[in-house]
């Protein structure tokens, strides 16, 4: 008989630096990458510092409004240009050891005895530009020296989760404004983490809140099993809410098959996307070490709900817990990814099955490790 049991990863997966390191290379600096919020970035100047594997990099806007992003490496001698996280400058960026300066769209612009060097070719010797889209209000980037394609990488997620870019574009995501914006440090493998967002065989044992709001999660099939599947409200649920009470003023432009309906979307290597019929909630993961990843999570209203200054607190609360209880979980399996019980890995249930195929991707992106 044909075991309908699916091998996981094995532990060393998930607790070897030398994976980890595998990973940051073939995945994270390779793929496309959701840096920051656009509106973090909104004016001429503003910038903002994220880890994309193994690189810092400094995302910014120029004076025409495009959003650029550069290594965060000074060209003269390697020192970092920017060690704060966010921050706002007039026109340069300069660097603190020996005053090297750089315009908005990353041209060098001066430098102490500048003139006496006509070798240094302003240009040439810039800030070292990356690779920016800008989608869904997001800035994202590409360290790649040839991106792999955005529309089948990063929209193609959202078409075969959804069936088409209309059902996202119907909630207007560059329009939205961050309504609350929590950051979380969570000591585990990124890979955890995305495994526990993508099913839900977990949702009727820690996530209560939720199982209520959506009820059909108590089977443990998750709202990513099939394509434009959304997991619909209960009964009693006005809104997705902590306890299910009215929510705020709904976008508007959603059709009327997206009402009362929670939708999934897993954007390879770091993206999750909620859509609920008032809000989006949006994650942005930064894996650091091979046991710790920072997750900045996005909550997103219409701009008259900011402005009016409703209470957002039980539309925030609500997945703010179903965060919590979810990175609890990754943390209690992370020191077992180190035991010898695990050193094989361990199996999946057939409701996981998506899971399986995620774990083909990241071993199929590492091996072999291209040259682009």
């Amino acid at each position: 008989m044909t075991s309908s049991l699916i091998p996981t990863l094995a532990g060393p997966s998930y607790t070897d630096p030398s994976i980890f390191a595998r990973e940051q290379e073939a995945i994270f600096e390779r793929m496309w990458f959701c840096a920051v919020r656009g509106g973090d970035v909104g004016t001429p100047g503003a910038f903002r510092t994220v880890q994309v594997g193994r690189e810092n990099v400094l995302i910014t806007r120029s004076a025409d409004g495009r959003a650029r992003a550069f290594l965060n490496v000074c060209r003269h001698r390697g020192a970092r240009i920017c060690v704060e996280e966010s921050g706002t400058v007039k026109r340069t960026f300069k660097c603190s050891y020996h005053a090297w300066a750089y315009g908005l769209d990353g041209t060098l612009v001066a430098a102490p005895n500048l003139v006496k060097m006509p070798d240094v070719d302003r240009v040439e010797y810039g800030l070292s530009a990356v690779h920016v889209r800008e989608w869904l209000g997001y800035v994202w980037v590409c360290l790649a020296g040839e991106p792999p394609s955005f529309e089948q990488d990063v929209m193609g997620a959202c078409v075969e989760r959804l069936g088409d870019l209309d059902a996202i574009d119907r909630y207007a995501l560059p329009e939205l404004e961050v309504g609350r914006r929590i950051r979380y440090d969570v000591a585990a493998n990124w890979k955890l983490i995305i495994e526990n967002f993508m099913e839900c065989y977990h949702c009727s044992t820690i996530h209560p809140e939720l199982v209520h709001v959506l009820p059909e999660f108590a089977g443990g099939y998750a709202a990513q099993y099939y394509v434009g599947h959304g997991a619909e409200f209960g009964r009693d649920v006005a809104g997705f809410t902590v306890d299910g009470s009215p929510g705020v003023t709904p976008i508007g432009t959603i059709a009327a098959e997206q009402d009362r309906r929670y939708y999934a979307i897993t954007i390879k290597p770091q993206v999750f996307v909620n859509l609920v019929p008032d809000h989006v909630i949006l994650h942005r993961m930064y894996p650091l070490a091979v046991d710790r990843t920072i997750v900045e999570c996005d909550w997103l209203f219409l701009p008259a709900v900011l402005a009016s200054g409703v209470d957002l607190s039980r539309s925030v609360e609500l997945f703010d817990r179903v965060n919590r209880q979810d990175f609890e979980a990754c943390e209690r399996c992370q020191p077992s990814m180190a035991s010898r019980a695990y050193a094989r890995g361990g199996v999946l249930v057939p409701s996981e099955h998506h899971i399986g195929a995620f774990h083909t991707w990241v071993t199929d992106r590492l091996h072999p490790i291209r040259d682009k």
